[in-house]
């Protein structure tokens, strides 16, 4: 297993590099696509130093966009990440189609007979059968709406006893044991993004108009089906997809229905509203695991430590390097993210941490995102760690999981580590159904690009209907549902990234399931599987972390079982 690396020193580009402007990247990009290959070493030497420009040009790309996201009131950094997407890449498209053309055509006259290679091969055929030039422009175009769509969602918040929140600071109120408190701020929140509901109609509607556009100037019906394609979504398909959506309605909407109507009997309520389900229901104040940014880190190391040394080990270089942006504040974009960072190695994690159960999960989660960017560095080719989500979700998800024994860390009282691992477990199956829902609901709008606000809401309410547990009740303020779409933001930045959350999580269960058995071979498969990034196919890289790759109902219904049984072990 590869050690923690440093900093790479690069081979082919010149040490001091910055990337002011597009002559900058010309003289590399030239050189590769001019050089002479005429042996099988010389094409897999071509095939590293264009690897190392990428890595070069992604992390330039993800600095903007992290300096951008930290702070989306900051002209000057939302002028450096716009700078990127208008001028930058639609050069690097263009450039990395004619290397891909080489390449393709250079194989066939020196294969490289590596395993490895063929998946990277497959990918590379795939891409070049999506590339249209007037598609660069377009792509532009939905950079920049989906920055808008950041700075709108990142501007959100209330006004609450005088003081002013963000979005994910609000949302602690709504764990208070006062009722009144939640269904106030609940409020708040929903007619904070009810002012914005207009706005973001249009804005998503000229979202679905460039995407259609490129999809069909790329031969394709619909974009759902291009998108498949550029995901690389080569081992499954949308039947697949329809089957997945058919085992959560059918074994998990079950669950969710248990969960819930044991929440109400707990919270002894008439009936169960929306500011209720978040709601403590094992004590009277909500779970605080941590204080500050700094207390999430340092505990998150120590949980780290106890399950394996390297994992702690690769949080606390990150920290050392300064690659943790933690807490929330005014204008930074919604949500949590680890962003690899291909040259240096070394990723980063932005999150809205306000000191919630739900924070320290999310630090855990990127934080097994952060070891597999560790894991999968020592691979030869960026292209091998870019992750599939699929593959990147399950070491996200499992970490979650896996980190539960020694969640004590957080929790010194037994009681709140419990009521902590209750609420892992209901969350971890209430989000399959709305993953669902997100899911269902784009494969209905993209196939029918051409359709007014009012007939998008009724698909959204038609599909949540579908999945829903019919436990809370909505009475008098169905409007909160006609748009609830809108608060899901892969909906506007990154269609169709969603339903791979559902597929890992279902992996990740399975892999939970082998650690209860034998913790440390399911570590060593978590590792092993990791440090394959995505050199080889998702079903495989499942395969080596001792799991299937598999949606169907019986399955599901399985893993299903195994989490009731373990929620029901736990006792508050």
């Amino acid at each position: 297993m590869a050690a923690i690396e440093a900093i790479k020193q690069r081979k082919y580009l010149a040490h001091d590099l910055v990337l002011n402007q597009v002559s900058d990247l010309d003289v590399y990009y030239n050189e590769l696509f001019d050089r002479k290959i005429n042996s099988v070493n010389e094409f897999e030497k071509w095939l590293f130093d264009r690897s190392e420009l990428e890595a070069f040009v992604l992390e330039d790309a993800a600095w903007r966009y992290i300096k951008m996201t930290i702070n989306t009131l900051d002209e000057n950094a939302s002028k450096r990440y716009e700078d990127f997407v208008t001028l930058f890449e639609p050069i690097v498209s263009e450039y990395s189609n004619k290397l891909n053309q080489k390449a393709d055509v250079t194989q066939k006259s020196f294969p490289l007979k590596s395993a490895q290679y063929d998946l990277f091969f497959r990918n590379l055929s795939n891409e070049l059968s999506l590339f249209r030039q007037e598609n660069i422009a377009l792509n532009i175009e939905v950079n920049k709406e989906t920055q808008r769509f950041s700075s709108i969602a990142g501007a959100l918040q209330i006004n609450y006893n005088d003081k002013t929140y963000t979005l994910p600071q609000a949302s602690v109120f709504l764990k208070n044991n006062d009722r009144e408190v939640r269904k106030t701020v609940f409020e708040l929140i929903s007619k904070s993004r009810f002012e914005k509901i207009g706005e973001l109609n249009n804005l998503f509607d000229n979202l679905v108009a460039l995407r259609h556009k490129i999809a069909t100037n790329a031969g394709f019906e619909n974009f759902r089906d291009f998108k498949f394609k550029e995901l690389c979504r080569l081992d499954y398909n949308v039947n697949d997809c329809y089957e997945l959506h058919k085992s959560i309605e059918e074994c998990i909407v079950p669950l969710v229905k248990e969960f819930n109507t044991e929440r109400k009997r707990l919270l002894n309520l008439d009936s169960l509203r929306p500011w209720d389900l978040e709601a403590e229901i094992y004590g009277s104040t909500p779970l605080k695991p941590f204080t500050n940014g700094d207390d999430l880190s340092q505990k998150t190391i120590r949980v780290f430590e106890k399950l394996d040394p390297y994992f702690s080990n690769c949080i606390k270089t990150m920290g050392e390097m300064g690659h943790f942006d933690l807490e929330s504040k005014k204008g930074k974009a919604p949500g949590g993210y680890n962003y690899p960072l291909y040259e240096s190695g070394v990723p980063f994690i932005f999150m809205n941490a306000v000191g919630t159960q739900r924070d320290m999960v999310t630090m855990l989660h990127e934080g097994g995102h952060a070891v597999h960017s560790f894991l999968s560095n020592h691979l030869s080719l960026t292209a091998f760690k870019s992750l599939p989500s699929e593959i990147a979700e399950l070491a996200s998800m499992t970490m979650e999981l896996i980190t539960m024994d020694y969640w004590n860390e957080f929790y010194a009282n037994e009681t709140d580590c419990i009521r902590a691992k209750k609420e892992q477990l209901e969350k971890i199956i209430s989000i399959l159904p709305w993953i669902a829902i997100v899911d269902k609901f784009q494969h209905t709008v993209y196939e029918n690009p051409v359709h007014t606000h009012e007939q998008r809401n009724k698909w959204w309410q038609e599909i949540s209907d579908r999945f829903s547990s019919k436990t809370v009740d909505y009475t008098g303020i169905e409007w909160i549902k006609e748009d609830g779409w809108q608060k899901q933001l892969h909906i506007f930045e990154v269609p169709f990234y969603y339903i791979e959350y559902a597929i890992a999580q279902l992996g990740a269960i399975a892999m939970w399931r082998n650690f209860k058995t034998n913790p440390k071979q399911t570590i060593e498969q978590y590792k092993t599987a990791l440090a394959l990034g995505s050199s080889v196919s998702i079903p495989d890289v499942y395969k080596a972390a001792g799991i299937k790759f598999d949606m169907s109902p019986q399955y599901v219904a399985e893993l299903a079982n195994f989490v009731k049984t373990e929620y029901h072990k736990l006792n508050v």
